[in-house]
C-alpha cells in the first residue's frame, strides 16, 4: 500500500464507501429466504435481526455462511438466525476506512454492518470490495 492509499483510507469515511440501505431477515427465516435475497438483489449479505421489530443488527449471513450450512442441512428448514455468524459487527458511518480494514482483518469477516452512531440502527454494509475500490481508485500511476 503506498503512502497516499493509506491516508486515503484515513481521509475517508465508512459512509463515504458503504453501499447504502441493508436487506434484512428475522432469525427464524429460513435459507431459501435468505438465499432468494441475495440472489434477486446480487447482494452478498443479508443482516439478522433476532427481533423482526427492531431495527438493531443481531448477525450477519454471508453467501458464503449460506452455503456452508446449505451443505449440511435443509435450506428449507435450516434458519437464518443458525447460519449467521453472530454478533453482527458494527461500525459507525462516521468512521475512517482504516478502522472497517482493521475490524475486518481482526474478525476475520468481510462485511461490516455500517450503523448511525447515535442510535445503532444499520444504515448501510460495508465490504471487502468497497475497501478494494477505493484503494484500487486512489493508486499511483
Amino acid at each position: 500500500m503506498t503512502i497516499s492509499q493509506a491516508t486515503t483510507l484515513e481521509q475517508l469515511t465508512v459512509g463515504d464507501a458503504m453501499h447504502a440501505g441493508v436487506f434484512t431477515c428475522a432469525e427464524d427465516a429460513s435459507l431459501e429466504v435468505a438465499a432468494a435475497m441475495m440472489a434477486g438483489h446480487s447482494i452478498h449479505c443479508v443482516v439478522v435481526l433476532e427481533e423482526p421489530d427492531e431495527d438493531k443488527p443481531w448477525g450477519v449471513i454471508s453467501d458464503l455462511d449460506l452455503v456452508s450450512a446449505a451443505f449440511d442441512h435443509d435450506a428449507a428448514e435450516w434458519k437464518a438466525g443458525a447460519a449467521a455468524a453472530t454478533p453482527a459487527v458494527t461500525i459507525g458511518v462516521d468512521a475512517p476506512l482504516r478502522g472497517a480494514a482493521q475490524l475486518m482483518r481482526e474478525y476475520g469477516i468481510a462485511h461490516l454492518v455500517a450503523v448511525d452512531p447515535g442510535a445503532g440502527t444499520p444504515l448501510g454494509i460495508i465490504s471487502t470490495l468497497d475497501l478494494a475500490r477505493v484503494i484500487a481508485q486512489n493508486r499511483e500511476v
